[in-house]
């Protein structure tokens, strides 16, 4: 019986569209801009100036503080301005813009194809890399990973987890990134295994990815203490503390860290540009994207240059369909509504997914009929019904002893709800809310 998490979850359509479409590269864009803050954490500083010429691979913008990442030019040619622009939901903050010419990589850079086996570098060294190297999570939360692979002194890690589950429906760029790549993302796992000093790793593929689940099982065998799990496909399972729950049969407690259960978490993306910053002194200045949707004319998993315009990349799958309604960045489940096509795409976005007016137009809601569906669908274990009733009322305090704080925000509630209502919108606002509060408490 196929491994899987203990509470909640659902099963959506799946509509992975892409799931045969091999990684397409494409031209080098004219113009990228980097966030700044395009990671969890304190902005990266730019340390750049308005008329520098760049290679692929300069360091443009140094971690500001542990909690940061760097940031490096994904393309060669001159900074045109450092100015603040609009992100995808139109939030203005402060970029670097180059104007493209050429495509000149930096000379410590390893491009040739060669696999790099041996693995040279002590924990200290292979972490301080990638951190050099700008690597951050590539499943949508972007923390950064040198982060992440130096927990709290309390905490001992025994275990690494990497999740290839990619719950999210419509979604390809993992599956795709697993068939390209599976040897070099099984390097990636002993490096981040040497990292954290444990001796053994499993990777969480759900079972509709069985090409994949094959193509890593075979290059895993020549690798000591790497497991490949198939998982029962059910969302969320991509979740941290879900697919602990589903590989070592532990739950996370309520406030605590993951790695409290001797588990540290990485994306399988996060594996493959981690072997790439270690093996090869690559930054990470490129990714796997899907463009998807159903009325999408060339609908693939793209190999992008960060920070080329969302536009531009759809442009390149056929440009958008004339019965678009909603362009989300990510999935349909977590993924969020752009609001600006010409921001450009940052490190964490996995897909861009176009909906027509039939997949974007939400129902008419009605009063809730206490089923119940959305406490049963809910992993973490908690009472939308009653956090959105809460949120809805400005009744935070109340929320906060509900344990708000502890909503993945996966959307499996609203999904469920046969009332159609926006528990999920209501929940955010209240958890946004707590949170504020927290913070003040802790700053008095």
């Amino acid at each position: 019986m196929l491994k899987t998490f203990r509470i909640g979850g659902i099963h959506p359509k799946e509509n992975k569209l892409t799931s045969q479409c091999p990684v397409t590269a494409i031209p080098v864009p004219r113009q990228v801009s980097l966030m700044l803050n395009q990671h969890i954490g304190a902005p990266a500083n730019c340390i750049v100036k308005k008329g520098d010429t760049v290679k692929v691979g300069t360091l443009i913008a140094e971690a500001n503080g542990f909690l940061s990442s760097n940031i490096h030019s994904p393309v060669s040619g001159t900074v045109s301005k450092i100015d603040k622009i609009a992100n995808a939901f139109g939030i203005y903050s402060q970029a670097i813009i180059i104007d493209t010419e050429g495509d000149d990589w930096e000379g410590y850079i390893d491009r040739t194809p060669s696999l790099e086996k041996e693995i040279t570098l002590s924990s200290n060294e292979i972490i301080q890399k990638i951190a050099q190297n700008g690597i951050v999570g590539l499943g949508g939360a972007t923390f950064p990973t040198h982060v992440k692979l130096t927990p709290p002194k309390e905490f001992k890690p025994t275990v690494l987890i990497v999740n290839a589950t990619e719950c999210e429906p419509y979604l390809t760029d993992d599956h795709a990134l697993m068939l390209e790549s599976p040897e070099q993302i099984i390097i990636g796992c002993h490096i981040l295994m040497k990292a954290i000093h444990v001796k053994q790793a499993y990777i969480g593929v759900e079972n509709n990815k069985r090409d994949a689940i094959a193509l890593l099982k075979k290059h895993a065998e020549k690798y000591p203490g790497i497991e490949i799990v198939p998982l029962r496909t059910r969302y969320p399972q991509g979740g941290e503390k879900q697919l602990i729950d589903a590989i070592l049969h532990k739950q996370v407690a309520n406030g605590a860290l993951p790695v409290s259960t001797g588990a540290i978490v990485q994306n399988v993306g996060t594996a493959f540009a981690v072997y790439e910053a270690v093996q090869k002194n690559k930054p990470l200045v490129e990714r796997i994207v899907t463009v998807t949707g159903d009325g999408v004319k060339q609908p693939g998993n793209y190999r992008i240059r960060l920070g080329m315009p969302i536009r531009e990349l759809i442009e390149i799958a056929g440009g958008l369909p004339s019965d678009s309604a909603k362009v989300i960045l990510g999935g349909p489940m977590m993924g969020k509504a752009v609001s600006n096509l010409d921001a450009p795409i940052p490190k964490g976005c996995s897909g861009i997914l176009i909906l027509n007016e039939a997949h974007a137009h939400r129902s008419e809601t009605s009063s809730c009929i206490r089923c119940g569906k959305c406490v049963s669908a809910c992993p973490m274990g908690l009472e939308p019904y009653l956090l959105a009733k809460l949120s809805e009322n400005h009744l935070f305090e109340r929320a906060e002893k509900e344990l708000i704080t502890a909503c993945l925000e996966c959307g499996c509630c609203a999904y469920s709800c046969p009332s159609n209502r926006p528990i999920l919108d209501y929940i955010r606002i209240g958890k946004n809310a707590v949170n504020q509060i927290i913070r003040s408490r802790k700053q008095s």
